[in-house]
């Protein structure tokens, strides 16, 4: 099978032919459609973070495609059925945060594409319990980024509080932005969306942003609180400026959601400020399957639009560098039909 493989941190990813993997007992294996190219992507074939894999390894959490096989011990899906496998390979599930509803904070959990292989390549091994079942109609061109993106931006919104009457900022209208401004608008919220460039302000606005706000020259945390400030705020521009805006949009009470995860990236925060105003400060990492499910079912009724360009694997270096640069809409996903 042919996968994009990380051999070296300092170096690009190589196009190689490897074994079709032979699935576990409580394993399926997955012949990939579509994967989905993350920035956490990059972060990982960089080495960029603390606990870093260990090359070789293929990345890739934005998995979708068809069971080709699963081992004796799957129960919960059959060969035939297209599913996603994301961020969260697997999990203890005996743990309080697996018996709680919250899976993805599982000290023992592996992870698609850094702790385990992922879904660069035309086959991919997942857990049989741990892949989310994709409806019928959905395109995995749209489920891929669905997978992480889509599920990302809906647990923080949650997290955030959004309700109806609510003001939600929306800092960074890319990849995962635009999605994060669909649900907060779902979710009945008054919506302000930030960020630097023509193109992504034009989204926002198609989107149905309540506010648009362009933070170059824009001092966004003075801009914001005209409007009376902002219950929460999700920080999802790669960007420690963005984070101190953000903190500083927020009404008093509000909620700051850290989602980006900028290689050294840090937030100092003013103690007296903090609690003088009832600041939260909080950290929201992917979803459960849960979550995903939900979030695939909104899409299915029509209520998402996931913006997305297709490229092939072969590309995934140029599409690395497309990333970094900013030049890319929204979000882009690999085409492995």
């Amino acid at each position: 099978m042919k996968a994009a493989v990380v051999r070296d941190f300092t170096a690009p990813l190589t196009i190689e032919d490897r074994p079709v993997p032979e699935p576990a007992p409580h394993q399926v294996r997955v012949r990939v459609e579509a994967s989905g190219l993350c920035h956490t992507d990059i972060h990982a074939a960089r080495g960029d973070w603390p606990v870093t894999p260990s090359p070789p390894f293929v990345p890739g959490h934005e998995g979708v495609g068809v069971v080709e096989e699963a081992g004796a011990l799957v129960r919960h899906v059959r060969v035939g059925e297209r599913v996603a496998v994301p961020w969260l390979a697997d999990a203890c599930g005996r743990c309080d945060h697996c018996v709680s509803g919250w899976e993805t904070l599982c000290a023992e959990q592996h992870n698609s594409g850094y702790s385990v292989d992922g879904a660069y390549a035309e086959y991919v091994l997942a857990h049989g319990d741990y892949v989310v079942p994709v409806p019928d109609g959905i395109d995995p061109l749209d489920a891929a980024p669905l997978s992480c993106a889509g599920v990302t931006t809906y647990k923080a919104v949650r997290v955030g509080g959004a309700r109806p009457g609510s003001r939600v900022l929306v800092s960074g209208i890319g990849g995962l932005g635009h999605l994060a401004l669909q649900y907060a608008r779902l979710a009945g919220a008054e919506t302000v969306a930030v960020d630097v460039t023509d193109e992504k302000l034009a989204l926002a606005r198609e989107l149905g942003a309540d506010h648009v706000v362009d933070a170059r020259g824009t001092d966004v945390a003075a801009e914001v609180q005209r409007l009376g400030g902002v219950d929460s705020a999700i920080a999802l521009a790669v960007s420690n400026e963005s984070f101190r805006a953000a903190y500083g949009a927020l009404r008093r009470g509000g909620t700051l959601v850290l989602v980006a995860l900028p290689a050294g990236g840090t937030l100092e925060l003013p103690v007296f400020e903090t609690v003088l105003n009832g600041t939260r400060v909080v950290g929201s990492i992917v979803g459960t399957r849960q979550d995903l499910a939900e979030v695939f079912r909104l899409h299915a009724l029509g209520r998402t639009r996931v913006m997305r360009e297709s490229r092939r694997l072969e590309e995934v270096n140029t599409c690395f560098e497309e990333v970094l640069a900013g030049t890319v809409a929204a979000r882009l996903v690999f085409d492995l039909r």
